[in-house]
């Protein structure tokens, strides 16, 4: 007899088409299983005032995405997730948890429920330095029946806390398969590029404190940051204090067609992202095998998930991102060696797409 497909409800706390990595990859996870023939559920917030934006985005989905309208009082957010839970998790045979209070709403619906829950994990949510928040998580985590890290580095944050942790990379959307052909102009050569929210983690300014010292090597050196421009200003503020401004451009946000042509028209990916002080840290990366995808070698920080999105002096150089030395060695080893770690970056980056990745998810789904 055949088995029937399993309905399965994905409670995430990003969700498109507002950026975000948590978001993208709920997104894919939800395409693909769909893809492979499970019906699919989502419950995610809705991030813009109006949600015309994901209403627009939700119609064209060939699964269901149902949305928590944003409101001032953010308890009557709260009340609709659960409501929409306990509603959804009734015709659900595994329910997926991805996200901060995600895992907090999944783990009570779990009192009530015996389904199949499985915890995706990707770095900050379990690295909080509150400890009433730390034990809250911890306590989450306990209730489901796997955990889906996105990393070994986001594994280890918890591997005393569950006995049963995956380890799933991040993949990499369809929507890179058809690349623009005509290149932008970039200012620089090498051109250096950081595709992410401007932020202390995503390590922006990590980089711009290096570029005093690789001015003097390469001074037509040019760094291009892509992504929401939320500590633009007070980067800005410093880099025109290290007299590296000019050579230092902020793009803000741009659509998925802009990305590939930044991507393909920059020379090498760098993402010296970092811990903040709150616990916050880069659990993976995708966006450097984005990167990959074009060719780009990239040169990213120790102590994060980034470990397991670069293959050191393969596809790129890890480095503690503090380290100027480090930094200008990689850059050197990279340039003169070019060909080879282009050709690597293209092959890793093959095997993380999503045609690949959710079939690792679709075994969880039967244990």
């Amino acid at each position: 007899m055949i088995s029937q497909k399993k309905h399965i409800l994905l409670v995430t706390s990003e969700f498109p088409p507002q950026p975000g990595g948590i978001g993208n990859h709920a997104y894919h996870l939800a395409k693909h299983l769909r893809n492979n023939d499970y019906e699919v559920n989502v419950i995610a917030d809705q991030r813009s005032l109006s949600g015309k934006e994901e209403a627009s985005f939700d119609n064209l989905l060939s699964f269901r995405v149902h949305r928590v309208d944003t409101r001032k009082l953010r308890m009557f957010m709260y009340v609709k997730r659960i409501m929409l839970l306990f509603k959804n998790i009734k015709n659900s045979d595994v329910v997926f948890a991805s996200g901060k209070f995600s895992l907090w709403i999944v783990a009570f619906a779990s009192l009530f429920y015996k389904r199949h829950f499985i915890a995706v994990i990707h770095g900050s949510e379990v690295n909080f330095t509150n400890n009433r928040l730390r034990i809250a998580v911890n306590f989450s985590l306990k209730r489901f029946l796997i955990l889906v890290a996105v990393s070994n580095y986001t594994k280890n944050l918890v591997k005393d806390i569950h006995p049963h942790i995956v380890v799933i990379p991040n993949g990499i959307g369809d929507s890179f398969a058809n690349s623009p052909t005509v290149k932008l102009d970039l200012k620089g050569r090498p051109k250096l590029i950081t595709v992410g929210n401007v932020t202390n983690r995503k390590g922006q300014l990590n980089v711009i404190k290096h570029f005093p010292e690789l001015l003097k090597i390469y001074p037509d050196l040019h760094y291009h940051c892509v992504g929401l421009p939320t500590q633009k200003d007070d980067f800005l503020a410093i880099a025109t204090s290290l007299k590296v401004h000019d050579n230092i451009t902020f793009h803000g946000h741009v659509n998925n067609e802009e990305l590939k042509k930044f991507l393909m028209s920059s020379d090498i990916f760098v993402m010296l992202s970092s811990t903040t002080s709150t616990g916050d840290v880069e659990g993976f990366g995708i966006a450097l095998l984005e990167g990959n995808y074009f060719g780009l070698p990239c040169i990213g920080a120790k102590g994060c998930g980034i470990e397991d999105a670069i293959e050191d002096q393969k596809t790129g150089r890890l480095i503690n991102h503090t380290n100027t030395d480090a930094f200008k060695s990689a850059l050197e080893d990279i340039l003169l060696n070019y060909d080879s770690y282009k050709f690597n970056a293209k092959a890793w980056s093959s095997k993380h797409s999503w045609q690949l990745i959710v079939k690792q998810y679709i075994s969880l789904l039967d244990l």
